[in-house]
């Protein structure tokens, strides 16, 4: 489990393709930039980018992680050399600052705008229409690794595709200890929602046809 309050900004350094071909994942080297990794075991798990990850090779500066071609499949910026927000799993004696978040990507958003907003910064993200119903005002939800909260949500229709468009308010703070300032409209994002609305959905529809 994680908090979505990102603890350093690190880069992935290598993408090496696993023996297998085509259909076979990749090995990421990751210079873990601020993270300590003093109590980091081989086996742990790091959130990148919202992901939850194993350990599978460290040094003192970086770590590496195996990452399958389903991962790969259903998330972004995990495929190629860049910076990436990085968490290490929570434990109990820590703060919860952001919400309870499982490193599981959900979907994928597109940015739809990003542009500044008084001193902060709006971020304007098109989620896909089955993450809708997750989605609700003054909610969690989790871009990128990051715990944020939604200022707006509507459902739209766009070119015949059904979508959700919700809105995040950037603090100053948040644009400068994570990635989400190099956003751009267009780009693609990984998503995940907020635990307990998964829950109670489960709980509204299960039994029924």
């Amino acid at each position: 489990m994680f908090t979505g309050i990102v603890a350093a900004v690190g880069n992935i350094t290598s993408v090496v393709p696993q023996a297998g071909g085509p259909d076979a994942g990749v090995r990421l080297a990751i210079d873990a930039g601020g993270l300590p990794l003093a109590d980091v075991a081989l086996g742990d798990s790091i959130s990148i980018n919202g992901a939850c990850m194993t350990v599978v090779d460290k040094d003192a500066g970086g770590f590496a992680v195996d990452v399958s071609r389903e991962s790969l499949n259903c998330t972004a910026g995990l495929d190629a050399p860049g910076e990436v927000n990085l968490e290490k799993a929570l434990t109990l004696a820590e703060r919860l600052g952001g919400h309870l978040v499982s490193g599981h990507v959900d979907g994928l958003g597109q940015v739809h705008s990003f542009e500044a907003l008084d001193e902060s910064r709006e971020l304007v993200i098109d989620a896909p229409n089955e993450l809708g119903k997750f989605l609700a005002f003054k909610g969690s939800i989790v871009v990128n690794g990051v715990s944020l909260t939604v200022n707006r949500v509507e459902d739209l229709v766009v070119e015949e595709r059904k979508l959700c468009r919700f809105s995040i308010n950037l603090i100053p703070h948040t644009i400068a200890v994570t990635t989400l300032r190099n956003l751009r409209a267009g780009d693609k994002v990984n998503l995940e929602i907020d635990l307990i609305a998964r829950y109670v959905e489960r709980m509204l529809t299960a039994g029924k046809a």
